[in-house]
């Protein structure tokens, strides 16, 4: 049973970044937005995208896990500051559920994959 947890944890928080790979390629303004507002380069979506791609298939196959998981934690942490403005209620929902998907991902990073991956991909 844990390692069926595992396996939809992971779907679930993968699902999550899958999405935000969606929207940043089909709408990248209101994320570049958030970048330009706080000096940024906006072209820097470009890369976000890429590593939430990237790091959501890593999640759903059970490739390199603890290293994939470990670094969304650190995307979640470090992108969590565009969303502290403390005016907006939105705005800090965001910043809050970022760090409680960090908090998943550190789960994961500290536990593995589980026993349902992708072949034996070494590395859960």
């Amino acid at each position: 049973m844990s390692d069926l947890a595992v396996l939809v944890g992971r779907v679930l928080i993968a699902l999550l970044f899958l999405a935000g790979f969606v929207q940043k390629v089909a709408d990248p303004v209101p994320a570049m937005t958030l970048l330009t507002d706080r000096g940024l380069p906006g072209v820097l979506i470009w890369p976000a995208a890429a590593f939430n791609l990237g790091a959501a298939l890593a999640l759903i196959a059970g490739w390199r896990v603890r290293s994939a998981a470990a670094m969304l934690a650190g995307y979640c942490a470090a992108t969590s500051v565009f969303h502290l403005i403390p005016s907006d209620p939105w705005q800090m929902s965001i910043f809050v559920k970022n760090w409680a998907i960090a908090g998943g991902c550190l789960c994961l990073a500290a536990h593995g994959a589980g026993r349902y991956r992708l072949g034996d991909l070494r590395g859960g």
